[in-house]
């Protein structure tokens, strides 16, 4: 572990560092698609309903948004930082890195487990919304996130998935290593 006066970093802290950085990436890409893709994939699916015969109004009425809603960006800024800040403390050995990576990585996990599916599985997601609501229901879900989709990048669904692994498998990966024996000792002898 020890080369002369330097502790070598122990494979499981970059490993988890690794993740980490990888767990951004997901989110970095989602906003360069809103903002360069989503208006032009909000205006296809608004052009798709009213195609159908409903009133483009209805998916703003409820709050259905196909990468147009710039609201969320700073959200997925916030976490590109926290992600790439605690793989630098991870990687120079600082505890608190490693237990804001305890604290972040479950907050992640949850947000993977419930938010990120919604962004993989769009079409079952929208059919379950819409069926309560009669406007709604008239609405083609396939032909409408087909529309949406064409305005996207092609990579956008597999981006997603990733997604969907990074925060949560990656997440719960990342708290294991950095809870290892030689995490352990790489970190016990660093400053906060």
């Amino acid at each position: 572990m020890k080369s002369g006066t330097r502790t070598e970093r122990p494979r499981g802290v970059v490993l988890a560092a690794t993740l980490q950085l990888l767990s951004a990436l997901p989110f970095v890409l989602g906003t360069y698609v809103v903002l360069v893709h989503g208006a032009g994939a909000q205006a296809a699916a608004e052009a798709e309903v009213a195609r159908q015969g409903v009133p483009p109004s209805v998916l703003a009425e409820h709050g259905i948004s196909f990468g147009s809603n710039v609201a969320d960006l700073p959200f997925a800024i916030a976490i590109v930082l926290i992600l790439a800040t605690l793989a630098v403390l991870n990687l120079n050995g600082r505890r608190v890195g490693r237990i804001l990576s305890w604290t972040f990585h479950p907050i992640l996990f949850v947000a993977g487990v419930v938010i990120v599916p919604g962004q993989v599985w769009v079409a079952p997601l929208l059919e379950s919304m819409f069926a309560s609501d009669p406007v709604l229901a008239r609405v083609n879900v396939t032909a409408l996130v087909d529309a949406a989709a064409q305005a996207m990048p092609g990579w956008l669904h597999y981006a997603a998935v990733v997604k969907l692994v990074l925060t949560t498998l990656g997440s719960v990966l990342v708290v294991v290593l950095l809870a290892l024996p030689p995490a352990r000792a790489y970190f016990r002898g660093k400053a906060l």
